[in-house]
C-alpha cells in the first residue's frame, strides 16, 4: 500500500503526508516530532516508526537507524520506510518483496517512497511538484505534490485514505488532518486545509508552546483575525467549504 512524502520547510517545520488504498493510513504510517519524521509503510511495522523517531530524537542518524531496523526485522523483505533525522538528512529502505511498483527517492529537503504504485513516475511526479511549488504554504505544497503523484497513477489499486501532519518546532503537531475512508482523500485534505483558514490557523497562533507554557490565554487578536478572514472570503465571493452544522 501507500506512497508518502516527508519534507522540511524553510522555517524548520516538518511535514509528512501519506495516501493509500488502505483504511486510515494516516493513523498507521506517520511518526513525527519537532525534529524528526518517519514513514513506515508497505507491510507496516509500527516499531520502525516509534523506535526510529525516538532514536533519531536522541541524536542517531537516519542512515544508521534504518540500517539497524532492517537488519533486525525478519520481515524486512516486505517493509518500506523513509525518515529524516534531526540534522535534516534522509534515508530510505524498500524491501525486495514489496509489491511492485515499489521504490523511493531522496531529494533536496524531502523524500518520497511508495509501493503498490502505478510506476516510478508516481514518486518522480510527487518530488518534482514539491520542488516546483515552493511559493505555496507548506501544507498546500505537500497536498499539491501528492496530487501530482496521484495524477501520475498513484496507488494502482485506487484511493481510500490520506493523512497530513505538520510540526512547527513543538512535540505536539501544529496541524493533523486525516481522511480515513473517502472517495477522494487528497481532495478532502485540501478541503480541510481550506476550512482551517476560517478559524483554526488563527486559533493556533495562540496555542501554548514549550517556551510559552500558557500561550496566549486570552482571545485578544484571535477573534479579529477570524472576522477579517471571513470578511475577506465573502468579499472574494467564496462560500465556506465547512460542513459544520450551526444550531438554531
Amino acid at each position: 500500500m501507500t506512497y508518502s512524502l516527508i519534507a522540511k520547510d524553510t522555517d524548520g517545520s516538518i511535514g509528512l503526508i501519506v495516501a493509500s488504498k488502505f483504511f486510515a493510513c494516516g493513523a498507521v504510517v506517520p511518526n513525527v516530532s519537532d525534529t524528526v519524521a518517519v514513514a513506515s509503510q508497505a507491510f507496516c511495522n509500527p516499531i520502525w516508526g516509534t523506535e526510529g523517531r525516538a532514536r533519531m530524537m536522541a541524536g542517531e542518524s537516519a542512515e544508521a537507524v534504518i540500517a539497524d531496523l532492517a537488519a533486525r526485522d525478519e520481515g524486512r523483505a516486505i517493509r518500506q520506510a523513509h525518515m529524516m533525522d534531526a540534522d535534516g538528512n534522509f534515508a530510505a529502505y524498500t524491501g525486495v518483496d514489496c509489491v511492485d511498483w515499489a521504490g523511493h527517492l531522496l531529494g533536496e529537503g524531502h523524500s518520497v517512497a511508495g509501493n503498490m504504485l502505478a510506476g516510478p513516475q508516481v514518486i518522480k511526479a510527487t518530488s518534482e511538484a514539491y520542488l516546483a511549488n515552493a511559493d505555496l504554504p507548506f501544507a498546500e505544497r505537500l497536498i499539491t505534490a501528492m496530487q501530482a503523484g496521484e495524477a501520475a497513477g498513484g496507488d494502482k489499486r485506487g484511493r481510500q485514505a490520506a493523512g497530513l501532519i505538520i510540526h512547527r518546532g513543538e512535540a505536539h503537531p501544529w496541524l493533523d488532518l486525516r481522511a480515513d475512508d473517502h472517495a477522494d482523500p487528497l481532495g478532502e485534505l485540501a478541503r480541510l486545509w481550506d476550512v482551517a483558514q476560517e478559524r483554526y490557523v488563527h486559533f493556533a497562533k495562540g496555542m501554548p508552546t514549550a517556551k510559552r507554557f500558557s500561550g496566549y490565554p486570552t482571545r485578544d487578536g484571535i477573534d479579529a483575525d477570524i472576522a477579517a478572514a471571513e470578511a475577506r472570503r465573502k468579499a472574494e465571493g467564496r462560500a465556506s467549504r465547512s460542513q459544520a452544522v450551526e444550531l438554531e
